[in-house]
């Protein structure tokens, strides 16, 4: 069977350039049947779960572009695994993707490298960026409270004699900065 698959998006909300796709004889192919998204939100995407839950072997999936199929790069990888995995083909017809082409390398195997690669590129831009910041002694993560507000607060709570709430009027230490300042400071006696 074949199943066409579109979803609206900004700039075909009615899906009209999609249905035309689906339906021209460029690419060869006559939809059986085409199943439609209400919405163009990523989740609660009901016409997608019932389309994986259907399909069987030897069906072929039709969807004008990845990005009517799938949210991410992860995400058309998950499809894809699902809809190879019951032996079906998938098909996208703008960027000319068939994954039944068995002479050459599987699309989803460049795509599993593609996230991966996508995951350490941004992995290390961000170490790099961390780096850079400290040798320019900027830190990452909160700023530092003061020493003298962090030991009046320390001397408030031993005091007993302030409740948490009037401790953080006074010095703008939080409850759980006091605590992790004063669990620290126990760890080092």
């Amino acid at each position: 069977m074949v199943i066409g698959y579109i979803r609206p998006c900004y700039d075909d909300l009615q899906c009209e350039q999609q249905e035309k796709l689906l339906h021209g004889s460029l690419h060869g192919l006559h939809c059986d049947r085409i199943m439609k998204e209400a919405h163009s939100s990523s989740k609660k995407r009901i016409q997608l779960k019932q389309l994986l839950g259907r399909i069987e072997s030897d069906d072929i999936i039709v969807v004008a572009n990845l990005f009517a199929l799938a949210d991410s790069t992860r995400h058309l990888q998950e499809l894809l695994e699902i809809i190879e995995g019951k032996g079906a083909i998938l098909k996208s017809l703008e960027e000319g993707i068939d994954t039944s082409a068995s002479n050459r390398y599987p699309f989803v195997d460049i795509l599993k490298h593609l996230v991966k690669f996508q995951s350490d590129v941004v992995s290390e831009k961000t170490k790099n960026g961390m780096y850079e910041a400290k040798l320019k002694g900027i830190h990452s993560g909160r700023p530092k409270k003061s020493d003298v507000n962090v030991t009046r607060a320390i001397a408030m709570y031993q005091s007993e004699k302030f409740s948490l709430n009037e401790i953080k009027d006074e010095t703008g230490i939080s409850k759980s900065t006091l605590y992790r300042y004063l669990e620290h400071e126990t760890l080092h006696l």
